[in-house]
Order: C-alpha cells, then sequence, then structure tokens
C-alpha cells in the first residue's frame, strides 16, 4: 500500500491510448450507445451504465480513486458541493420515525438542512453537547444516524472518536465523520469504523480557494446506493472542478503540514498577547482537547483554523477585523490566503443562539483560517491590528 503522498500524485489510475500523465478534463455531456435497443452506453467500473454527464464522469472519476484511496476507502463518490454530499447521505439513509444525533456545534447550514428534511420525512433531530459521551447518552434504539465534526466549527473542540466508536453499536446506527478540519493526513475516520467520512473538498482538498465541492467516501455497496441518489439529484462534480481538486491534493499533504505549523505558532502568539481573551487552538498544550487530539491524530499537526476572543466589545472586533491588510474577510479555511470571519455572522448564525453562548461562539469571536504566507507577516498583520 502506497503512502498517502503517493496516492494523492498518483491514485488516480488512470490510463488512455495518448499516455496522459494527467486524467484530462472530459466535457462531454452524453455518451454513445453500445447497445441502442437496451439503451446501454458505457459500462463504468461500478457496474452502471452511463449514457449522460449527469450520472458519471471520467474525470470526475479519476478524483474518485484518489479520494478512496487517501481515507482507506472501497469506494468514493464526488459532488458539486459538501450540502449536495449531505443530503445526498441523509436522503439515502434517513426514514421516517427514525432520528439522527449531531453535536449542537457543527456547520449550521448542516442543521437547516437536517431540520427541513426532517419535517418532509418524519425523523427526528436530536442535539447534543459536543463530546463523545453526550453522543453516546443519547443513542438508542431509534438512533438510525450519528454525525459527527472530529474538531467542531468554530470553537475546536475534539470529539473522541476511539471511544464513540467503541461505545455505540454501529451495526445498528450508522457513524458518519466530517474529515474536513481534520484530513486523512492526520485523521482516517474509516480506521474507527465510521461507515462514512465526508468532505467539504472546498477547504483543505481543493486548497486554492477557487473550487467548491463535496465527497463521500465508503464501501462498494453504499457508494453503489449513493451513486444513484446523486444521479437522481443531479449533484455530480463536474469535470473541471474535478481538475482543480485533484491538482490541490496533489499537494494536500505539503500544505496541511505547512498550514498547521504556521497556525500553531500563531496560537502561541495569540496567547501570550493582552488584547486577546482566550485562543481555542488544540495545539496548545493547555487546551482542554489536546490530550484527546494527540490521541487521535496520526501527526502532531491541528489543523490551520485557529478560534480566539477580543477584549472588547463587538464595536472592537470589527475594528479588528477591518485593521486587517493582508488576512481577507471572507468565509471557508484550508486554502492558499489567510481568511478571518466572525462565526455568529457566518457559519454558527443559524446556530440557536442560547447554545451558542454555551457553547463560547460569542460577539468577539473570530475564527482564522491560516494560508501559506509568511508567519512572520501575517503575525504582524494581527499586531498591527491588535494594537492600533
Amino acid at each position: 500500500m502506497a503512502k498517502l503522498q503517493t496516492d494523492a500524485i498518483h491514485g488516480h489510475e488512470f490510463r488512455d491510448q495518448y499516455g496522459s500523465h494527467i486524467p484530462p478534463i472530459y466535457l462531454s455531456a452524453i455518451y454513445e450507445y453500445i447497445d441502442y435497443e437496451l439503451g446501454m452506453a458505457v459500462f463504468n467500473d461500478r457496474g452502471n451504465y452511463v449514457r449522460y454527464g449527469r450520472e458519471d464522469n471520467p474525470t470526475t472519476r479519476a478524483l474518485e480513486r484518489i479520494l478512496a484511496k487517501l481515507e482507506l476507502g472501497e469506494d468514493a463518490l464526488a459532488f458539486n458541493s459538501g450540502m449536495a454530499a449531505e443530503s445526498a447521505l441523509f436522503l439515502s439513509q434517513l426514514n421516517r420515525d427514525t432520528k439522527i444525533v449531531v453535536p449542537k456545534e457543527i456547520y449550521s447550514s448542516t442543521f437547516v438542512l437536517l431540520e427541513n428534511l426532517a419535517s418532509k420525512i418524519g425523523f427526528k433531530v436530536v442535539r447534543v453537547w459536543p463530546s463523545a459521551e453526550s453522543i453516546v447518552e443519547a443513542v438508542d434504539d431509534k438512533t438510525a444516524m450519528v454525525f459527527i465534526e472530529v474538531m467542531t466549527n468554530p470553537t475546536n473542540k475534539v470529539i473522541d472518536l476511539d471511544y464513540l466508536s467503541k461505545s455505540i453499536d454501529l451495526e445498528k446506527t450508522i457513524l458518519v465523520v466530517d474529515n474536513t478540519f481534520t484530513t486523512p493526513v492526520v485523521l482516517k475516520p474509516l480506521r474507527y469504523k465510521a461507515r462514512f467520512v465526508l468532505h467539504s473538498m472546498t477547504k483543505y482538498l481543493g486548497g486554492h480557494n477557487d473550487v467548491v465541492g463535496g465527497a463521500i467516501i465508503g464501501s462498494k455497496k453504499d457508494m453503489l446506493i449513493l451513486w444513484d441518489w446523486r444521479r437522481i439529484l443531479g449533484t455530480i462534480l463536474q469535470p473541471l472542478d474535478a481538475y482543480l481538486v485533484m491538482r490541490g491534493i496533489k499537494t494536500l499533504e505539503i500544505r496541511f503540514e505547512r498550514i498547521s505549523k504556521t497556525a500553531q505558532t500563531i496560537a502561541e502568539y495569540l496567547s501570550e498577547h493582552p488584547r486577546i481573551e482566550e485562543v481555542m487552538y488544540p495545539g496548545l498544550t493547555r487546551n482542554p482537547y489536546h490530550d484527546i487530539a494527540k490521541k487521535l491524530f496520526e501527526k502532531p499537526l491541528y489543523g490551520g483554523v485557529i478560534s480566539f476572543k477580543i477584549r472588547g466589545s463587538y464595536s472592537d472586533v470589527l475594528n479588528f477585523i477591518r485593521r486587517l491588510k493582508i488576512i481577507k474577510r471572507a468565509p471557508s479555511l484550508g486554502g492558499t490566503e489567510s481568511l478571518i470571519v466572525i462565526p455568529i455572522k457566518a457559519g454558527s448564525m443559524f446556530v440557536d443562539p442560547e447554545d451558542r453562548q454555551k457553547l463560547g461562539i460569542t460577539e468577539n469571536l473570530v475564527r482564522l483560517s491560516v494560508g501559506l504566507e509568511d508567519p512572520e507577516d501575517l503575525i504582524q498583520d494581527l499586531s498591527q491590528a491588535l494594537t492600533s
């Protein structure tokens, strides 16, 4: 079995009659019938007949082979966004009179999606404190699915996936792990008996803030079922986007290591700054989630997302962000550029306000996604904005 960096470059397994070194961008929307009477066209390696670009694409398929290898799965599916991937997964797995257990702190658009689907389908959404113990306590015979982010967004709480997987009957309850924040560089959830691994490929996998995409990795059997849902919903990742994600994945490990080391340096700087009330980053030894992260992660790397609270009011936070010169005011994370947001006005805006306060998602909290700029330049930018 090849190492991650090798699979990231060569795992597409693409071959053609021209000996193309890079999988081409196949822009065809249609495929020629090989048997007109039976309505059959290209026979893909999943065992499906493909007639239309909504069903499959050779460029997208090359990316999926890489994704499966990186996450140690049997197969993978690429979608045109992370939310599209979640939609197909929830529609395929959740039924009337079942329930899904989710932490109170996840990307809040996921809450909106779940509540909308629940009102139509009839399943129940149970929100609990983001810890393995609270999740296990909420699981019962009606629990069809547990959905978690190992590192929560935005306060970087770390859920003990090892404890969770050993404490739930995974023959009865599906465990889904969003591995966007942690990536397969440091965590492979299938080793902990997760049934599905989910990614927003817009983040670290694409890595350049220029493509939107989602992915699900799991068994061949489950991917066949999800393939049909993707076909019906029309949410396949388009070939140009698949090409861009493949290009980004080639440098995933190198980028994640550099970004994590820069983030560690910045987190340590911020933790000593008099204008900073609290730094939420599991790479800090005094962080309450450091030991869990150290146990779970395969390398001492903790990602590029740092959340911190500025001493002062919401107005002070706005003034700080406006003074930044290198770090840009924009959503997303994991790309080449450093980005900053106020979570209550971004990814946490749909979290219940009372829950936000208990979780520490306050008006003075900002989330910094560290990019590939020089660490000294980023610290100088933060310093001048905090000092002004």
